[in-house]
């Protein structure tokens, strides 16, 4: 995911809630909702100068937002704070847009651009909201979360006591991130327990693991990318070169649980990979679609190529994969991508506030938003699974003196044998 004016979600994606609310809170929040979108209206045609018709079918639902809220203060059996529910309603108006769309109020924003700019640490870990909770979509190795014990796919049900079902995707990071050595602590819902698990992770400064290579049988070069920082194609780059030096006539791209990066590092990786074509382009309502092709001239290798990806491979990783398959330069092996690639803009109100907002999304060559459609490999090989269920979704639930025991890793890497056998089945 790419911003703007500022990357809200530059270094993780995050975690679930399941936390209760009472029940008046909840009837507040579903009835006047339409406060805030009555808000969100009238400042969009106010910016905008719109002039609806009435069989405009944004303006007739203004008209029922305004007669129900109408409703609401004349009838409700009390009287509503509306202040704190129309808060509560911009949230989830924002995150109902996509999970990188966030309202943040005065004092969230303030401790927002604080975190900008003073924290130097996080978890590393790629966290974004899934079902209305934060999921951790890949886990940096060798970073604070892998030394924790956090995993790919966990969700986390809350920070610091405080469910993220409740949060927006910038405060999640903003909690998680921090200074050196500062500890944070988590409620971690993974598949097959009852219970969450708690677990405390020491932040620190994440190193991204080196591009990792290795020659195996039949003249196969694999090379593994954890994440896309500046830089980070270049070093591909100079594996490939290697590799080809050392004999190599096949390669394999593992991006498996690469979850984070620049998009321009994804784009210049698959560019390695590719002579001609289109590798992604992005486009927004108000956002002059703008489009990357292949330079032949950045071109470095016309080796057969497999790439590898799952449920963890998001954002830059699914350019790549995307740019490849699409343009039949290559096999991908796995299972479906995350499905992550807009650009955010934060737009400051009046009074304090911000709106998080995304204005544009990065689409596969043959017209796809990865943002919604992800990356489905053209050979199918389904991850271990590891689907975390919902914290209320507790009725297969695993007893609790049973919850300790994980399953056993797996024997062999499937998708990585159906990678090589795909390979062998093609020439140079």
């Amino acid at each position: 995911m790419k911003q703007a004016i500022m990357k809200p979600v530059p270094q993780k994606i995050m975690s679930l809630s399941g936390k209760t609310i009472t029940m008046s809170n909840k009837i507040k929040a579903a009835i006047l909702v339409p406060s805030a979108a009555v808000l969100l209206f009238m400042v969009v045609g106010g910016m905008d100068g719109v002039r609806a018709s009435s069989n405009d079918g944004a303006y007739r639902q203004l008209q029922v937002y305004s007669e129900v809220l109408s409703r609401v203060r004349a009838e409700y059996v009390e009287d509503p704070n509306l202040p704190a529910v129309t808060d509560g309603a911009l949230h989830g108006l924002l995150e109902s847009l996509d999970a990188n769309s966030s309202y943040l109020s005065a004092p969230e924003y303030k401790e927002y651009k604080a975190h900008l700019t003073g924290a130097k640490a996080d978890i590393g870990a790629a966290v974004s909201k899934r079902l209305g909770y934060a999921a951790v979509i890949s886990v940096i190795r060798g970073g604070p979360g892998d030394k924790a014990g956090l995993q790919d796919g966990d969700i986390l049900e809350a920070i610091e006591g405080k469910s993220t079902r409740e949060m927006s995707l910038a405060e999640i990071h903003n909690m998680l991130a921090g200074q050196p050595g500062s500890n944070v602590t988590v409620s971690v819902v993974r598949a097959r327990r009852a219970e969450p698990e708690k677990l405390v992770i020491t932040r620190d400064i994440v190193v991204i693991p080196p591009v990792s290579d290795r020659m195996m049988a039949d003249g196969i070069g694999e090379i593994q990318v954890d994440a896309f920082p500046k830089g980070k194609s270049q070093e591909i780059a100079n594996k490939i070169k290697a590799l080809q030096k050392d004999g190599a006539k096949k390669l394999i791209l593992d991006l498996r649980n690469c979850g984070e990066g620049e998009e321009s590092e994804g784009i210049a990786a698959a560019n390695l990979f590719l002579n001609h074509g289109t590798i992604t382009y992005l486009q927004g309502q108000k956002y002059t679609r703008e489009a990357f092709n292949a330079d032949p001239a950045k071109t470095i290798t016309s080796l057969p190529l497999v790439v590898l990806v799952n449920k963890g491979t998001a954002g830059p990783a699914e350019i790549v994969a995307a740019a490849i398959l699409e343009n039949a330069r290559g096999d991908v092996v796995g299972d479906k991508t995350f499905g992550d690639g807009s650009v955010q803009k934060v737009i400051e109100l009046g009074d304090g506030s911000a709106l998080i907002l995304s204005v544009a999304k990065y689409y596969a060559p043959s017209g796809k938003a990865i943002q919604d459609a992800a990356v489905t490999p053209n050979v199918l090989v389904a991850d271990e699974d590891d689907d975390a269920p919902l914290p209320d979704e507790d009725d297969n639930a695993v007893p609790a003196d049973q919850t300790k025991k994980l399953p056993p890793p797996p024997q062999q890497d499937e998708q990585m044998q159906k990678a090589i056998e795909v390979l062998k089945s093609r020439t140079s």
